[in-house]
């Protein structure tokens, strides 16, 4: 198990520490893990003027997968675009050929307080997102800032996706809720957007091939409503790149912590990478108190998704779940009567529970 890991910027190399000490403890319990690290994001473009090196790019393509932390810092912000930390993870994933975006909202019984919602709404709560993740407006072209004939500056995106690009995705969208609750929700802004009117139709024809998928359409600000009001009503939500990018978000809250959801980003033949669903935290970088438990499920994905070794992923989520009944919180998930611990001491607990 050739694994690429890219710790990053802001809390990454934290983090990612932590997931690296559970991969350390499964090595030594017989699993072939090989680790091998290598810049990307702020940390690319100190080490060699670039977000995405070369020779990160290289050794994430020879590698059977990819564990990141995140990507980003504000002394990056005035960097031109090509240069920023986030072109070097959308480079990785167009690089990569990584088009579907696995994120699971999960609501542990221990956190249900955590949570934004009351507890009878998210008690029991399990979604997975899927996001389409190489098309739409993140990477349609022409794209920039231009002057008009009046002088007036004018900032423009394109949104697009082709049709094999909505197949693929929507094919591990039905077959992902085939293993789960037999339901799919395609969210899209048809009634206001040709391209969600093209996604539409297409997510529409390759649902013939699941008769036993119960399909539904939902606008994406209905969605977005209904996340808040009723969640446990959704199984699987299928969209596009930038709708899930904010839904995504969104269920995160619903959980307790962005710091608790993993996600796995997967090519045609599943190959992945797999990371935190948060960002890079750069105020509370180098203070260990980020949480890790999001890039420790991040590997539990890995082993489930790249590995077929569901055996393995299981006992790291159990791992995970015995220390949350130990009472065991970082800061963010933290609750009156529970005993607060650092970064490292929650990357120690779940080695000690593996």
């Amino acid at each position: 198990m050739k694994i690429a890991v890219l710790p990053g910027d802001g809390i990454g190399p934290e983090i990612v520490a932590q997931a690296a000490k559970v991969m350390e403890a499964l090595r030594k319990d017989g699993l072939p893990i090989e680790l091998e690290y290598a810049h990307i994001g702020g940390a690319g473009y100190d080490a060699a003027g670039d977000p995405l090196p070369d020779a990160t790019l290289k050794l994430a393509k020879e590698s059977d997968a990819v564990l990141l932390g995140a990507v980003g810092g504000y002394q990056y912000d005035n960097l031109p675009r090509p240069q920023r930390p986030e072109q070097g993870l959308l480079r990785i994933r167009k690089g990569l050929g990584l088009f579907a975006n696995l994120r699971p909202a999960m609501v542990y019984p221990e956190l249900v307080n955590a949570s934004s919602l009351k507890p009878e709404l998210v008690s029991g709560l399990d979604i997975m997102i899927l996001r389409e993740l190489t098309g739409d407006i993140y990477f349609g072209q022409p794209r920039g800032i231009r002057t008009l004939e009046n002088g007036e500056r004018q900032g423009f995106d394109t949104m697009h996706y082709s049709e094999s690009e909505i197949r693929r995705v929507a094919h591990v969208g039905f077959q992902s809720a085939m293993k789960r609750g037999k339901k799919l929700c395609s969210v899209d802004k048809a009634n206001v957007l040709d391209t969600s009117m093209f996604w539409r139709e297409i997510v529409t024809e390759v649902a013939k091939e699941y008769p036993q998928i119960e399909l539904s359409h939902m606008y994406v600000d209905n969605a977005a409503m209904q996340l808040v009001r009723a969640p446990k009503q959704f199984d699987v939500i299928l969209t596009g790149n930038i709708f899930g990018d904010i839904l995504s978000d969104e269920a995160s809250m619903l959980t307790g912590s962005i710091g608790m959801l993993p996600s796995a980003s997967l090519d045609a033949n599943n190959k992945g990478l797999y990371e935190p669903c948060h960002g890079s935290a750069p105020d509370i970088a180098g203070k260990d108190i980020a949480n890790p438990l999001a890039t420790i499920l991040s590997v539990a994905m890995m082993m489930r998704y790249t590995f077929a070794r569901v055996d393995v992923a299981q006992r790291i989520e159990t791992s995970v779940r015995k220390v949350l009944q130990q009472g065991l919180r970082t800061g963010d998930i933290y609750e009156a009567g529970m005993q607060k611990i650092g970064c490292a001491a929650m990357g120690d607990a779940v080695v000690e529970s593996l």
